[in-house]
């Protein structure tokens, strides 16, 4: 595989350097240019690099790039954020993502994907649980009143943990919800200092001594397939699992779909189909 990707990572980088003229980096147009774009020694100039490193990165050499070079030739290049993750991969560094702003909205698309699941519950969460988008069925199974939640933000980890336990809609909560918090922990690492995020932890931790208690211990994990239980006052108990879908140019965001995990919660889950049964949580 690394024999192959040598060769890729050469055309490459010498397709991007085709594409940039002087003109776009500041630099004169200059004379006698027999091709189109940059020159290495040019690229190298302007990336902070030596002359001889870069040819060698071009020719597909085998030596060493740091994060950081391959950050500058980037940018020399103007790669956008896919053509820049493509170079890390091709260069053999592990590539980290630039930070983005979380996405706050869904268009009507993806509302009616989540709608078209139906009776299946469906969310679309992003990766600090904020409630982007649901479903009827997910409201009414999983959602309790705003005014039995603290005053705050349409998320999924405001409204489980500012309730009272027994008005909760997820049960055995002493395991699911370490996981939760968890998997923020894990998305946080993307975020950390940002005010938006640090502002949320800050209220979360004040707002619930269980979440402060959960946040100090770091523990971190990925979203993924969990069985779940609810407790519904009209039909009773629910063992929901749940599945993450990630959704094309949305990053940070995934569709989470819960489907019954036994006949006598499919026989339940069937009552709310209609959307007449409503939970009367409290």
């Amino acid at each position: 595989m690394a024999a192959r990707r040598r060769p890729e990572l050469s055309a490459f980088l010498r397709s991007r350097r085709a594409r940039v003229t002087p003109g776009d980096v500041g630099m004169p147009p200059g004379l006698r240019r027999r091709t189109p774009g940059l020159r290495r020694e040019e690229v190298a100039q302007l990336s902070g690099v030596g002359v001889t490193w870069y040819t060698w990165l071009e020719q597909g050499r085998p030596i060493n790039a740091s994060a950081q070079v391959l950050d500058a030739v980037a940018r020399t290049l103007r790669l956008d954020p896919p053509e820049r993750e493509h170079l890390y991969h091709l260069a053999e560094v592990p590539f980290t993502a630039t930070p983005e702003a979380l996405v706050q909205s869904v268009g009507p698309e993806i509302q009616g994907i989540i709608d078209a699941l139906a009776p299946r519950p469906a969310v679309v969460y992003n990766s600090r649980y904020d409630i982007l988008a649901a479903n009827p069925v997910y409201r009414d199974l999983f959602i309790t009143p705003v005014e039995a939640c603290a005053p705050g933000p349409d998320n999924a980890l405001w409204r489980l943990f500012t309730v009272r336990e027994e008005d909760c809609p997820l049960m055995f909560r002493d395991k699911e919800l370490p996981v939760m918090v968890a998997t923020l922990r894990a998305a946080y690492g993307l975020h950390a200092g940002e005010p938006a995020w640090e502002d949320f932890i800050r209220a979360m931790s004040a707002a619930s001594p269980l979440f402060a208690r959960l946040w100090e211990t770091g523990d971190v994990a990925e979203p993924g397939r969990r069985v779940k239980v609810f407790r519904h006052a009209a039909v009773g108990e629910l063992r929901m699992t749940s599945t993450s879908l990630t959704i094309n140019g949305m990053p940070e965001c995934r569709i989470v779909v819960y489907t019954p995990d036994d006949e006598e919660t499919e026989r339940r889950a069937a009552l709310l189909r209609s959307g007449t049964t409503k939970n009367p949580a409290p």
